[in-house]
Formats: structure tokens, C-alpha cells, sequence
């Protein structure tokens, strides 16, 4: 197998890793049943935070190899490939024209600007609250749980995902 190839597989996997969405729901039956959480918009917003954690990760743990590009690219190409088709469906459902893509990226930015704010080392500590006002609720600790523990999760894996497929990850 050439490098391109490789290459390519790591994309998709990265890619079906993203949208995987078994990680969203055990973190969603783990919320408990008195919390105040919709577990609908709960899913939503665990499922855009996994796609932009994945995509994030991608370029900070390869941001000093030669093959970022060859792999984020792919990735957001992808990924735009397969909200068109949720935003199709989604548009013919509720007859309101939806822009996921458009939507992740807004999501990738408050979280890239809530991590560039935050007073230590840990940008899950900083993706919790962010991602609970997503959910309605900046001070709701259920939420801030969850999203820290989808970012944790989802950032675990990509880093030893990349490490097994030999980049120098650290």
C-alpha cells in the first residue's frame, strides 16, 4: 500500500469515527433521569461536538507532520460531503432550509475561541460550559459533564488512532 493510500484510510476512518455515534449514547443514558436535559438536543450538540473535537485533533496532533494537509482536508471534505446530505433530509423534514455544515463551523469557532480563553492546560475544562450553553443552560453541570467527556473521549481516541497509524503523537 503507497503512502496516499494509507493516507486515505486514515481519513475515513477518522471520518466514520466522527460521525460513530455509540460514545453519544452512552454519554446520554449516563446523564441522569433528573437532570434537566432535552435528550434530543443533548444527542445534537454531542454529535457536532465529536465531528469538530475530531477535526480539531486532526490538526493539533499532526500540526508538525507533513501530512496534516493530506489529512484534514479530506476530512472536512467529507464531512461537508455528508451534512449536505443531512441537511437535504433535514430541510425536507421540517421545511426550513438547515446548513449543518455551516453550523459545525460555527460550533468549531465557539469552541476554538472558548479553549483560547481558558486559564489552564485543559480545554476540556473549557469545552464543558461552552458546550452546556449549546444545550441551553451555561451552568447546567449535567451538560458541562457530558461535553467535557465527549471531548476527552473523542480527543483519546483520535490521539491513539494517529499513534497506531505511526504518526509521532504526544
Amino acid at each position: 500500500m503507497d503512502k496516499n493510500e494509507h493516507l486515505s484510510i486514515i481519513v475515513e476512518d477518522l471520518c466514520e469515527y466522527a460521525l460513530d455515534r455509540e460514545d453519544i449514547k452512552w454519554i446520554t443514558d449516563n446523564v441522569p433521569d433528573h437532570a434537566d436535559l432535552s435528550s434530543n438536543k443533548l444527542e445534537y450538540e454531542l454529535q457536532l461536538l465529536k465531528i469538530v473535537t475530531v477535526g480539531w485533533c486532526i490538526s493539533y496532533y499532526l500540526q508538525d507532520e507533513s501530512a496534516k494537509k493530506k489529512v484534514l482536508e479530506p476530512f472536512w471534505q467529507n464531512i461537508q460531503e455528508v451534512s449536505r446530505g443531512l441537511s437535504q433530509a433535514t430541510s425536507l423534514f421540517i421545511g426550513t432550509d438547515i446548513d449543518y455544515f455551516k453550523i459545525l463551523k460555527s460550533r468549531l469557532d465557539a469552541y476554538v475561541i472558548a479553549m483560547s480563553r481558558a486559564r489552564d492546560d485543559n480545554p476540556a475544562l473549557a469545552i464543558g460550559p461552552e458546550f452546556a450553553g449549546h444545550c441551553g443552560d451555561p451552568d447546567d453541570l449535567f451538560a458541562f459533564m457530558a461535553g467535557s467527556r465527549m471531548f476527552m473521549t473523542a480527543a483519546g481516541g483520535v490521539k491513539e488512532y494517529l499513534q497506531a497509524a505511526g504518526f509521532c503523537v504526544s
